[in-house]
């Protein structure tokens, strides 16, 4: 049985939930679950509880309660409060700066990396570090990672952009025979 599916979405009055039949709408953002057409998964709507329940005990139905209830608590998590993700730039000579809707890499290359940002996510550059925020966990996600793909880290030296808690193995270079 899904543990995370029996536990309800509780939201704030700010927040408001609407259903059009196996669309649940966020209003406060416009972000919306669509469930999926096959009816695996029932929804009520309670006051300022939502919860989730599974129309049979499938094990393909199980997997859907949680998925949905998840997504949906992801939304309204991302409306009260927001999701933020940091990038570390690590090496000699690499820059970031944003104008306007524009992040500007510096990566060593011989070309600077104009990056759009994409709606509802901003980007706030201060020494090496790249804060991103936004109301939606995997539109921030992608775009963090897009990000990081340009120059992942390298083990010898440690160049490149990472996530702030992440840890990079570092390897021993090449040594001399004596």
């Amino acid at each position: 049985m899904s543990r995370i599916g029996k536990l309800p979405v509780a939201f704030s009055s700010d927040v408001s939930v609407s259903s059009n039949g196996n669309v649940i709408s966020f209003s406060k953002g416009a972000k919306s679950v669509d469930l999926d057409t096959q009816g695996n998964v029932s929804f009520s709507i309670d006051g300022n509880v939502l919860s989730f329940a599974t129309l049979s005990d499938a094990r393909g139905h199980r997997a859907f309660w949680g998925t949905y209830r998840a997504l949906a608590a992801n939304i309204v998590h991302g409306l009260v409060t927001g999701y933020s993700r940091q990038l570390e730039i690590n090496g000699v000579g690499y820059r970031a700066a944003v104008n306007g809707k524009i992040l500007n890499l510096q990566l060593g290359f011989s070309h600077d990396i104009n990056y759009p940002l994409p709606d509802g996510v901003d980007a706030l550059v201060e020494k090496n570090v790249i804060t991103l925020k936004s109301h939606d966990k995997q539109t921030l996600g992608q775009v963090a990672a897009e990000i990081r793909s340009f120059r992942p880290p390298e083990p010898y030296k440690g160049k490149g952009v990472k996530y702030v808690e992440e840890f990079i193995a570092r390897k021993a270079g090449k040594t001399s025979k004596k």
